[in-house]
Formats: structure tokens, sequence, C-alpha cells
């Protein structure tokens, strides 16, 4: 599994990426996502209606773009196929809400559940455009 740079290790911490996933029509479809960098993966919680989850479980193949907030021309790029397991008891879904100080699960509404999509990287590209 390929590991992120050294250079580029900061932007773990950054607040938002870009998930891309496939649609039904095989088009691509990006939402802005927080998100948990932990044992070398990406991981996100993900509410089991939005259209997004659907797309990873039709097809896994996804990209994650963190954007450097201070300097937009510096980025990581982490493409993997996506594992989707379920967060039952929405305790991922605690912890990565306490990163932004919020509480994902707040809009779910009564029955809808959560999942932990966990992008291990296949590829990754750290670019440095600033010049």
């Amino acid at each position: 599994m390929p590991e992120i740079p050294a250079s580029h290790l900061d932007l773990l911490d950054a607040p938002w990426a870009t998930l891309a996933t496939i649609d039904r029509e095989g088009r691509p479809q990006l939402s802005q996502v927080a998100f948990l960098a932990e044992d070398g993966a990406v991981r996100v919680s993900l509410n089991t209606t939005r259209a997004k989850t659907q797309h990873i479980i039709r097809n896994p193949a996804v990209n994650v773009l963190i954007l450097d907030p201070d300097s937009p021309m510096r980025y990581l790029e982490v493409s993997g196929d996506a594992e989707v397991e379920p967060d039952d008891d929405k305790s991922f879904a605690a912890r990565a809400g306490a990163k932004y100080g919020q509480d994902f699960t707040a809009h779910d509404r009564e029955g809808e559940g959560r999942v932990i999509v966990t992008v291990r990287p296949r590829r990754i590209y750290a670019a440095d455009l600033q010049g």
C-alpha cells in the first residue's frame, strides 16, 4: 500500500475533503465530506440513505481530494477501493464529529443508519504547484 509522503502529511488534518464516486450512469459525483485519517487510510462517516453511499456500494472505486486550505495549488489525491462497514452504534460518527465539534447524526431520520467508508490508498498523488 503506498504511503502519503511526509511533505503532505499535514493535509490529513485539513478541515474537508472532496469524495469522488461513480454514479449509476457512470459519471463522477463529487461531495465535500468530513474525514479522519487513521492507520494509513481515509475514513468517512456516511448516512446509509445518501446517494454517495449507494454509489460506493455499487462501485467501490473512489478518489479523495484534500486541498491545502492555505494554498489550493497544494493538494493530496488518494485513490482506492472503498470498504463499507456498518457503524451501528454510531461510535465512528461520534469520533469523526468530534474533529468538527458537530453531531453528524443530528439530521439522520428515524431508521436511518450510518456506515464507515474506509479508503485504503492504491495510488497517491501529492502535488505542490506553488512555484
